[in-house]
C-alpha cells in the first residue's frame, strides 16, 4: 500500500522522526505536529489518510482534540497514543471515535498493521458512503429551500396514490428525472423504471421503440422487438421530453391511457398495459395546445396530476447546499479531496442565475474537481459567463446583507419565543431542524438547546 499520509501529533519530536524513519520503507510519509492545535491545522490543510494522537500534548489533551476532529467532521482514521496506564483514557477515546489505540512503548511492526487495516478499512467506508450518495443523486432532490420541501411532500403524496398518470413540467436542468424516479420509488421502488427521451428517436423508429414490433412490419424488421412499453410492464414508463411527440404518436399514446392498451407495429392484436406513466417536459403544453403543436385531449389526460420543478434562480438559498453536496460528490468520485469555495466566491455563485438549473451547476462542480482537485477556487477559475456577473453582485453585496440581517434578527425572535428548542422554531419557520440549524450556522447564530 503506497502513499499513506500519516499526521503525528505528540510532543515527543524523537518518537515522531522515529515513526517517520520506520514508515518511509513502507510507501508512507510522515508529517509531524507537536501541538494540538497545530495538528488540528494540518489535519484539515493536509488532509492525512490516518492520524497517530498522543493522549497527552502540551496546549490540550488528545480527547479535546479528537473532539475538535469530530466537530471539524473530518472522516481521517484516528490512533490513540497512550502511555503505560492510560488505557481507560484510551477506552473513552475509542468510544468519541478513535479507531483504535497504541500503549507505549509499541512495536512499530504492530503500527504500521494498524495503519494500513484502518486506511483500507476507510476506502471501503467511502466506496460505501459514495455509491449510496451517487443513489441519493439519481433518486433525491438537494435543498433546504421552501419549495423543495414541498416538492418533496408533493412526491410522497402522489407516488402513494391511486393515480396512473402524472404530468412534470418546469425548465431544463432542474431534475425532472429526479422527481420521476422518486415517484416511482414510492409506488413499487422494485419494479421496472423505464426512461424514453421523446426526442432522441426518429419520429418513424418511436413508435416501434415504445410498442414493440413484429417481424417483417416494417423494412429491416427481421425480427419481433420488444418494446420500451413491454418492458416497464407492472412499473414506470417516464416519457420524458413529451413536447416532442409526434402528433400521430400523440394519439397512440391517448389510446394507451384512456384503455390501458397498445398494439405493436404491425400486429392487429391489443395487448393491455399496467404501467405507471409519468410525463416531463420543459415547454408550455397549454401554449402548444393553443398552436396545434399537441393535442388538447392528451394534456388534460396527462395533466391529472401536475407537478412543476422550479428554477433554481427561483430557489437561491438551495444553492450553496447544491455547491457542497456536488463537491464532495465528485470529489468521492474522483477519489481526491473536495474542492474550496471561499464564502465570497460561493456568495458570487448563489447569486448567479443558472439559466442551466441544476444540470448546470453540477457540470460545474465536476469541472472544477478535476482541474482544481482539493484546491481553493478563485474567480479566474470559473466560467466567463459567471466571471461577468461579478460586479452586479458587489453592488447587490449591500443588499444581501441587509437580508441577511433580517434573517437572522426574526430566527433570533422565532428561537426566543420558543426558549431555544430548534425543533418547534423549525415548525414556526416552516422549514425543516436540519434546514434551520444551516441557516443559524451561517448568520452566526447561537442557542442553548
Amino acid at each position: 500500500m503506497n502513499d499513506i499520509k500519516v499526521l503525528v501529533i505528540d510532543d515527543e519530536k524523537n518518537l515522531a522522526r522515529s515513526i517517520s524513519f520506520s514508515l518511509k520503507p513502507e510507501g508512507m510519509e510522515v508529517i509531524a505536529a507537536y501541538r494540538g492545535d497545530d495538528g488540528l491545522d494540518m489535519a484539515m490543510n493536509e488532509q492525512p489518510d490516518v492520524i497517530l494522537l498522543d493522549l497527552k500534548l502540551p496546549d490540550q489533551t488528545g480527547l479535546e482534540v479528537l473532539e475538535k476532529l469530530l466537530e471539524m467532521q473530518l472522516s481521517i482514521p484516528t490512533i490513540m497514543i497512550s502511555a503505560h496506564g492510560d488505557t481507560r483514557a484510551a477506552v473513552q477515546a475509542i468510544k468519541l471515535g478513535a479507531v483504535d489505540y497504541l500503549t507505549k512503548p509499541f512495536e512499530l511492526d504492530e503500527l504500521i498493521l494498524l495503519i494500513k487495516r484502518n486506511v483500507e478499512r476507510q476506502k471501503l467506508e467511502n466506496e460505501i458512503v459514495f455509491r449510496r450518495t451517487l443513489e441519493n443523486d439519481k433518486n433525491g432532490i438537494v435543498g433546504d429551500s421552501q419549495q423543495v420541501t414541498d416538492l418533496c411532500n408533493q412526491i410522497s403524496q402522489v407516488g402513494q396514490s391511486s393515480t396512473q398518470t402524472v404530468l412534470i413540467s418546469g425548465p431544463s436542468g432542474t431534475g425532472k428525472a429526479l422527481v420521476a424516479r422518486g415517484l416511482h420509488n414510492k409506488r413499487h421502488s422494485e419494479a421496472s423504471f423505464v426512461e424514453v427521451n421523446c426526442a432522441s428517436f426518429p419520429e418513424n423508429l418511436m413508435e416501434a421503440e415504445l410498442f414493440g414490433a413484429e417481424k417483417g412490419a416494417y423494412t429491416g424488421a427481421d425480427k419481433k422487438r420488444m418494446g420500451l412499453l413491454e418492458l416497464a410492464e407492472g412499473g414506470t414508463l417516464f416519457l420524458d421530453e413529451i413536447g416532442e411527440m409526434s402528433l400521430v404518436l400523440q394519439a397512440k399514446i391517448l389510446t394507451l391511457l384512456e384503455n390501458r392498451t397498445y398494439r405493436t407495429v404491425g400486429s392487429a392484436r391489443e395487448k393491455r398495459a399496467n404501467v405507471f406513466v409519468v410525463a416531463a417536459t420543459n415547454r408550455d403544453l397549454m401554449q402548444e395546445v393553443n398552436e396545434k403543436k399537441f393535442r388538447q385531449d392528451l394534456f388534460y389526460r396527462l395533466n391529472v396530476v401536475p407537478i412543476f420543478v422550479p428554477a433554481l434562480a427561483e430557489r437561491k438559498i438551495d444553492t450553496p447546499v447544491l455547491l457542497d453536496h456536488f463537491a464532495h460528490l465528485y470529489a468521492k468520485q474522483e477519489g481526491c479531496n473536495p474542492v474550496v469555495l471561499p464564502e465570497d466566491v460561493k456568495m458570487l455563485l448563489t447569486g448567479y442565475e443558472w439559466p442551466g438549473n441544476v444540470r448546470e451547476l453540477k457540470n460545474l462542480m465536476e469541472r472544477l474537481t478535476i482541474l482544481y482537485p482539493g484546491q481553493e477556487i478563485q474567480f479566474l477559475h470559473l466560467p466567463i459567463e459567471i466571471q461577468d456577473t461579478k460586479t452586479e453582485f458587489e453592488m447587490g453585496s449591500e443588499l444581501m446583507n441587509t437580508v441577511d440581517a433580517y434573517e437572522k434578527n426574526v430566527i433570533e425572535k422565532v428561537l426566543l419565543e420558543h426558549k431555544g428548542r430548534k425543533g418547534l422554531a423549525a415548525d414556526a419557520l416552516g422549514i425543516s431542524r436540519h434546514a434551520l440549524k444551516r441557516r443559524m450556522q451561517r448568520l452566526n447564530i447561537t442557542s442553548n438547546k
